[in-house]
Formats: C-alpha cells, sequence, structure tokens
C-alpha cells in the first residue's frame, strides 16, 4: 500500500520491448536505498517489482496488460517518473490509501496558474465520474490530490509550488496523458450497497 506522497523524481535510463510486455530501467537513489528483488515500488502510481537492483537503478517488468491501462507505454529513455516505496507499518498515512493499481487515464486538459499555487484541469473516463467527488481525494500519476472541482469529464486540482518542483506534473502540459486512481474506499462501498440493494430486490420478489 502506497499513500500518494511522491519521494523523487525517477528517470527512465532504458526500455526493453518484448513480445507482450516491456521493461523498465529506472534511476532513483532514493528509492533503492535498502531496495532487493521482489519489492515493490510504485512507479506514476503503477506498482510494479523489483526484478533487479544495481547502484542507484532498478528494473522492473511491465505486463501488456498494464501498458494498456496506464500511461506506462507512453514512457521512452529520459522520461521523468514519481516514485515512491510501500508505506511502512506504524507510520503516518500522509496523503490516502493508495494501491498502485491504475483505474484508467486522463489527459491535461489546461493549466492556470496564479502567485502561489496551479489549477490543473484533467479529464476523466466516463465510467470514473461517480468515484470523484469535489474535496475528495484522487491519485494522479502516483500523486495524492484533493479534487477542487468535479465535473462529468473532468476534474480540477489546485497544486502548490512543492508538487510542482518535485512531481511529474510540474513538467506536463495540455494534452499529456497521466494516470488515475480513484479511492478505493468509494468503490467498496459502491459494491456493498450494490449488493444490499440487490438483496432487498430479491428478498422483496420473493414475498
Amino acid at each position: 500500500m502506497f499513500t500518494g506522497i511522491v519521494e523523487e523524481l525517477g528517470e527512465i535510463t532504458a526500455v526493453e520491448t518484448l513480445d507482450d510486455a516491456c521493461r523498465f530501467r529506472l534511476r532513483g537513489p532514493v528509492v533503492t536505498q535498502g531496495a532487493k528483488h521482489g519489492d515493490s515500488i510504485a512507479v506514476n502510481g503503477v506498482c510494479l517489482t523489483v526484478v533487479d537492483h544495481e547502484g542507484d537503478e532498478f528494473t522492473a517488468d511491465v505486463m501488456a496488460e498494464t501498458l494498456n491501462r496506464s500511461s506506462l507505454g507512453a514512457l521512452a529513455v529520459g522520461s521523468r517518473v514519481n516514485l515512491e516505496r510501500p508505506m511502512a507499518v506504524g507510520e503516518r498515512l500522509g496523503g490516502h490509501i493508495v494501491q498502485g493499481h491504475v483505474d484508467g487515464t486522463g489527459q491535461i486538459l489546461e493549466r492556470r496558474p496564479s502567485e502561489n499555487w496551479e489549477i490543473v484541469k484533467i479529464s476523466l473516463p466516463a465510467d470514473l465520474t461517480r468515484y470523484v467527488v469535489e474535496k475528495g481525494s484522487i491519485t494522479v500519476d502516483g500523486i495524492s490530490l484533493t479534487v477542487v472541482d468535479a465535473g462529468a469529464d473532468h476534474f480540477t486540482v489546485s497544486l502548490i509550488p512543492t508538487t510542482l518542483a518535485l512531481t511529474t506534473l510540474g513538467h506536463k502540459g495540455p494534452g499529456d496523458p497521466v494516470n488515475l486512481e480513484v479511492d478505493v474506499i468509494a468503490k467498496y462501498v459502491e459494491r456493498m450497497i450494490g449488493d444490499r440493494v440487490l438483496g432487498d430486490r430479491v428478498r422483496g420478489a420473493d414475498r
């Protein structure tokens, strides 16, 4: 489990294309400290497994399903990526509960800078709209953010200077893709309420 608090801005140093997958080599001096084979590291919000580790670099395999459901397929040598290690038991939950399981992708539609922060408008797939609410949590490229406004096909977030300086959102512009993970609690609530409603309907039909 992650918290959406990015630890460092890493870099893709090599990409190996396989038949139905690809292998990334990434540089991240912070997240590689103590890293070993089998560890998890979130890359732009996608939970990946460390295959190999040497110095300040590690490799991770990405299967076709992940490439199709996320923006990782657009990465190339030199691409900057957000990196985060899993939260250790007993540590503070600085952001919100993030699984590293991307629900879909959006695109940056607009950036509106101001003196002390920047408003970013991002497109929202139709099947995710019901999970995004004003002042709720959403993960964008692995960053835990608060929704400012929630529309039918978009949402906005407000970015402070630290987020702009230390994450990919400080470098992306209109048209660039981003990974989206909605609040998992909303999905669990939807499932439980849906099951309860269905159960009530079945019991009503049996009377």
